[in-house]
């Protein structure tokens, strides 16, 4: 079967419960037609590029799917219908991660205060 991510951003004023909800509702989506879902990532309320429907921040969530291409047209169906969803985007992909994604990582890193490779050396 294909292999897909799907991101989906909620409005910045839900709780974390009702963005959860939103995670087991689409969850729910896929497993009801057949699919599965390998790995939920919650990367938590971040900063928007723009505003967007009046909402300077979003909860992040993305989803691995191994499913059909159509179970992923009717999840994309009923995303377009909640008004708690402000955008969502769906890849198909080679291959899933083992390893957590990149935004997970960058939370990670972030938490402990650490930079990664990105300091400048004086010489």
């Amino acid at each position: 079967m294909p292999l897909y991510e799907h991101v989906f951003l909620a409005r910045q004023d839900l709780s974390q419960a009702q963005v959860d909800t939103l995670a087991n509702t689409a969850t729910e989506i896929v497993e009801a037609n057949k699919g599965k879902v390998t790995r939920t990532e919650t990367w938590g309320l971040k900063n928007l590029a723009y505003k967007i429907q009046r909402n300077r921040k979003a909860h992040f969530v993305m989803l691995n799917i191994d499913a059909p291409a159509g179970v992923v047209a009717e999840l994309e169906r009923q995303t377009r219908i909640n008004e708690d969803v402000i955008r969502y985007m769906t890849v198909r992909v080679d291959e899933h991660e083992s390893e957590p994604s990149v935004m997970m990582r960058k939370n990670d890193r972030d938490r402990r205060g650490g930079s990664g490779g990105n300091r400048r050396e004086n010489r």
